[in-house]
């Protein structure tokens, strides 16, 4: 039963959203690129709030593409898509899953906050989901000819990766290793634990993130904080906030990076062959605090949360303070604007896509919860020069919102499947979306 505090959080917070307050949202697009625009810190009892509310995809809805694109659902009914991966042979393996069961939450501002939230999940939870499902496509026209489930019975998956006959599953709480031979269209062999990673019982940022090294002796999975800003003590978050290497032949690991608030999409960039993250930020500083942002990821380096934010700017909730840790914060190369939520990130290569497509870098932002001005539920690509951003985020696939601002979905994952068409995953239209250019013929060469 609700305490009384927590019926006076609970019904203050529902007035605000319902009065429609502004928070004093700035242009979004002034946090786009190498410098974005970082106002002045502003702090709250209950952050400001506002929450798309998910109605679906009504039949022959689809989201808006960008001019000379054109868009397709390839696998629907699906339960909460979350990443997708792309096999050699052209399988396209969709990884659903539901969130852990967490801890109890006791605080009644997160109590508040976690209610609220609810608003913004997807129905029909009551399918089946912790799970990968196989689309294939046998004579090449982009639709998938068969839809089945290719491994069940997971542990809040996310990332995926395949090195030789090995395929590697990242769960919220180990990676896991299955024999693979090309073709399969069912795993059913037991898992084997390769590394444990940080999970329950808390397990606030559970999706973890999984990229093979370019010549697959490592493996790199990114393990998001387990809070926003360590409100759940220091001990919670051991060897969270981090992107770990772990060694595939033995399992053993090391921390590659860290101060990561919530890294995922992790990808190589093909020109540099560097490894590369999006990378939720902290939340509670305003609606335009702090930018989520993409970067290079730098062995053994730091990238400032908690204590610190692009850069070296001091974040004044964390105690005891670190200006040592501080000091060597690096600034993120690309800012993607406050709380858009980017959770996937695929590289542009091949050339079935128009040439404003190419070479850069795809990225699937969920969108914000915690701004009057709703930021991201959207794709944008980044165009890239010698291995890095060089132009500001363009919008390639919209619609996800409606006029009133109701969700129909949100995107996830994103991937380039064999043809170099775009996949995105929608995990709460709990839709696959294919996107090609609109007039393939010109585009080929």
């Amino acid at each position: 039963m609700m305490s009384l505090q927590t019926r006076a959080l609970l019904c203050a917070s529902l007035l605000a959203l319902l009065a429609g307050c502004n928070d004093g949202s700035g242009d979004p697009k002034a946090q786009i690129g190498a410098n974005p625009v970082l106002p002045d810190i502003q702090q709250y009892l209950l952050p400001p709030m506002h929450i798309a509310r998910i109605i679906g995809w009504k039949k022959d809805e689809t989201p808006d593409v960008a001019q000379g694109l054109q868009v397709k659902a390839v696998a629907t009914g699906l339960q909460h898509p979350r990443s997708i991966y792309v096999l050699p042979n052209g399988d396209v393996l969709v990884v659903e899953s539901k969130a852990p069961k967490a801890a109890a939450i006791k605080r009644p501002k997160e109590i508040v906050m976690g209610y609220i939230e609810s608003w913004a999940t997807s129905g029909g939870d009551t399918g089946p989901s912790n799970r990968i499902t196989l689309l294939r496509d046998t004579n090449g026209d982009g639709v998938p000819d068969t839809q089945s489930v290719f491994l069940d019975h997971l542990n809040s998956p996310f990332g995926v990766a395949l090195v030789g006959n090995e395929l590697y599953v990242a769960n919220t709480d180990a990676i896991v290793k299955y024999p693979y031979a090309e073709g399969d269209t069912k795993i059913t062999a037991p898992g084997t634990v390769l590394a444990p990673l940080p999970g329950g019982p808390i397990d606030h940022h559970w999706t973890k993130s999984l990229v093979a090294s370019p010549d697959g002796s490592r493996l790199y999975v990114g393990v998001g904080s387990n809070s926003n800003i360590t409100e759940n003590g220091m001990e919670a978050e051991h060897n969270r906030a981090d992107i770990l290497e772990v060694d595939r032949a033995s399992g053993r690991w090391r921390i590659f990076a860290s101060g990561l608030r919530n890294p995922n999409g992790l990808s190589f960039e093909p020109q540099t062959g560097a490894l590369w993250t999006v990378v939720n930020e902290r939340d509670e500083l305003g609606p335009d605090l702090v930018p989520d942002y993409m970067t290079s990821v730098k062995d053994g380096a730091f990238y400032g949360w908690p204590y610190s934010y692009y850069g070296q700017h001091v974040d004044p909730r964390v105690k005891p303070q670190r200006p040592d840790l501080v000091e060597k914060a690096i600034v993120p190369d690309y800012a993607l604007s406050s709380h858009v939520a980017p959770l996937g990130l695929a590289f542009s290569t091949g050339n079935s896509l128009p040439e404003a497509y190419r070479g850069g870098a795809f990225v699937g932002e969920h969108g914000s919860w915690n701004r009057q001005v709703l930021n991201g539920y959207k794709v944008v690509y980044v165009p890239f020069t010698d291995g890095k951003p060089s132009g500001p985020a363009q919008d390639v696939v919209t619609g996800f919102l409606t006029s009133d601002n109701q969700a129909r979905g949100r995107p996830v994952g994103v991937a380039l499947d064999k043809t170099g068409a775009l996949l995105v995953a929608d995990d709460s239209g709990n839709t696959v979306w294919r996107v090609t250019a609109a007039h393939p013929q010109v585009t080929q060469r």
